[in-house]
């Protein structure tokens, strides 16, 4: 979803639950939202804000399709008139925020909306999720410039991340704060985040010997090349499904 429209309804239930009630009584005033986190973990005394790109992107992109209103008609809990009234709703408010990559601290907004009362209400979930997140990875991925001084530093991290935002999002993040690049390829063509890779236990499995694994790797590639020596000693993430 990353660099495209997410859903709409992307979004927590009483958002629209709150929506519909503001609806009916007629409330949409300006509201005032802002993102901070009270209170910091022990030994952690910063964060690193990331993620308003995709908190902008999203903001300019907001409207329900045809399809979640058709959706939302056939929900019993919501009046007709109420969908309808969502037909129109675009962000027409606000935003300020620290730049990405700024430190802060407990109690320290990242960012405000100030919009009227139904838009800041019903991005609310979107914009804690977008944010936590990337900040959450920044936050993690600074600390870890930090003991590692000068050394190179990769996000491989896009096998084990919880689905393909995630995945794409962390690379971004940890890029953010001071790694050197990703093994996630589409980080790469849309934030031109650098590249790196080397290569699969499988790879050195699929031919009968290993030395010739590595030579013909490296004759096919015209940069330097990262060799994997532990396929057959010391590795516990083998692949066990060896190629015929």
């Amino acid at each position: 979803m990353t660099g495209e429209h997410a859903p709409t309804l992307l979004t927590d239930l009483y958002q629209l639950t709150m929506l519909q009630a503001y609806h009916a009584a007629r409330m949409n005033d300006t509201a005032v939202f802002e993102f901070f986190v009270r209170r910091l973990p022990a030994q952690r005394n910063f964060l690193l804000a990331a993620g308003l790109e995709q908190v902008l992107e999203m903001l300019e992109a907001l409207r329900f399709d045809d399809t979640e209103l058709a959706w939302l008609r056939r929900q019993p809990r919501f009046d007709a008139a109420f969908v309808d009234s969502l037909a129109d709703l675009r962000f027409t408010g606000d935003v300020d925020a620290m730049p990405e990559g700024t430190p802060f601290f407990a109690d320290e907004p990242i960012l405000r909306v100030v919009a009227p009362l139904r838009e800041a209400q019903l991005i609310e979930s979107r914009v804690i999720n977008l944010l936590q997140f990337q900040t959450m990875v920044a936050s993690k991925a600074a600390r870890v410039r930090l003991a590692a001084g000068d050394a190179l530093l990769v996000d491989f991290g896009m096998r084990r991340a919880h689905g393909a935002e995630a995945a794409l999002l962390s690379a971004r993040a940890s890029y953010l704060a001071g790694f050197d690049g990703s093994a996630t390829v589409l980080a790469g063509m849309r934030w031109d985040v650098p590249l790196y890779g080397t290569m699969a236990h499988s790879y050195v499995q699929a031919h009968d010997d290993e030395e010739l694994a590595f030579a013909d790797f490296a004759r096919a590639h015209h940069e330097p090349a990262t060799l994997l020596i532990d396929t057959y000693e010391g590795s516990s993430q083998k692949t066990e499904n060896k190629a015929r």
